[in-house]
């Protein structure tokens, strides 16, 4: 097969995130757009993407991107392009849609003309009046941005935050592909301790783990492209023993996750069990204010609560306060905190070394980043 054409989406901010992702498993010519990363690659490149990207949302084929400001345009530039080369005589093909700036602002009207273009030309390319779309499932979204639409294919299917090992949520949950980036936005590594006083249910100590052991995200689950005849077995087989071999497993992680809520700390380590990281992770109950650790050069990683309903401000605003002394104590440390509260800096006590615009779900945060000193050089 020749070249695909593939784009990685992304949560906005995180898009440099996932271009150095993409450049890491060795793909070139990466092109960063708002919300989304593209880039070539032949088809196993569908596999390795699904598995290996980390902040990701999910991974698409690009089938045509053009112009239209009208049905008519809509209509015959969708039925130009080569649609059987992904989609079979059974393909179960429904198309979802969204417009924003574009004249073709309706969109279930654009995917009811994108769904007509498309049997339009699968009836002349398979000799058939009609389709029954018994066969594989082949998500199709028609995107139009200022009139310009991309028409694309989901490769992944339900999206790639969905790793497997979280089977139960606490109250907002962070997304595991932000704290996946959250973690490789920071300076820590394999070697140096990590603490998130606030772990929730876990996921910021579960992604380090998985980053530290060099475990592929998405090895426990499937993809909806698995069942594409395009794409052969041999290669997600293939993909999926090289990932395995990778793992590093002899490495001796410190990973901490603390909270004051029992309650979510046994979600906690319910997914560390689905994770198989019992002996990565070390999880307890601990109040904020006896939060002491004798290891150096360690990294505070996390997502404390923003105050977002009435009544909680001044309670957060407290907490911010203690963070500060808290964290103060940890002089050679490197702190990293996710918060929508717009005066963090000034409550916390302390201005950050370089801030960075995230969202969490739809809330705008910003993502503080409090260097502190190098390690010493072990080779010294």
């Amino acid at each position: 097969m020749a070249k695909i054409q593939l784009i990685a989406t992304a949560t906005f901010g995180l898009e440099a995130v996932v271009a150095r992702e993409v450049s890491d498993l060795g793909y070139s010519d990466v092109k960063v757009e708002n919300a989304r990363v593209l880039f070539e690659a032949d088809e196993s490149a569908i596999s390795r993407c699904n598995l290996w990207l980390r902040s990701a949302d999910r991974v698409l084929i690009r089938i045509g991107e053009f112009g239209a400001q009208s049905f008519d345009e809509l209509f015959e530039r969708t039925k130009a392009l080569p649609w059987e080369e992904w989609l079979p005589v059974d393909a179960n093909f429904p198309v979802t849609g969204k417009s924003v700036k574009s004249k073709l602002f309706s969109v279930s009207d654009c995917q009811a003309i994108v769904k007509k273009a498309i049997v339009e030309r699968l009836k002349k390319v398979y000799h058939k009046s009609w389709f029954d779309e018994t066969g594989p499932q082949y998500k199709i979204e028609v995107a139009l941005l200022k009139d310009n639409v991309t028409l694309t294919i989901d490769t992944t299917g339900p999206g790639l935050h969905k790793r497997g090992y979280r089977k139960l949520s606490a109250q907002a949950p962070l997304k595991e592909t932000l704290a996946a980036a959250m973690i490789n936005l920071s300076y820590w590594n394999h070697e140096r301790v990590l603490i998130d006083p606030f772990c929730g249910s876990g996921t910021i100590p579960i992604e380090a783990a998985l980053i530290g052991l060099n475990i592929a995200p998405g090895i426990n689950r499937n993809f909806v492209s698995e069942t594409w005849p395009q794409i052969p077995t041999a290669i997600w087989q293939q993909t999926r023993a090289e990932a395995n071999d990778l793992i590093k497993r002899d490495r001796i992680l410190k990973i901490i996750g603390t909270d004051i809520d029992e309650a979510v700390l046994s979600l906690a380590r319910y997914h560390r069990k689905l994770a198989n990281l019992n002996e990565q992770i070390h999880l307890q109950r601990l109040p904020l204010a006896e939060l002491r650790s004798s290891y150096k050069y360690g990294c505070v990683i996390c997502n404390p609560p923003y105050g977002e309903r009435i009544g909680e401000v001044k309670e957060i605003e407290q907490l911010y306060r203690q963070m500060g002394r808290v964290f103060q104590q940890l002089d050679t440390w490197s702190i990293y905190v996710l918060t929508a509260h717009q005066n963090f800096e000034k409550i916390y006590g302390k201005k950050a070394d370089r801030r960075r615009k995230l969202y969490n779900g739809r809330i705008e945060c910003q993502f503080y980043q409090f260097y502190g000193p190098k390690p010493p050089n072990k080779n010294n």
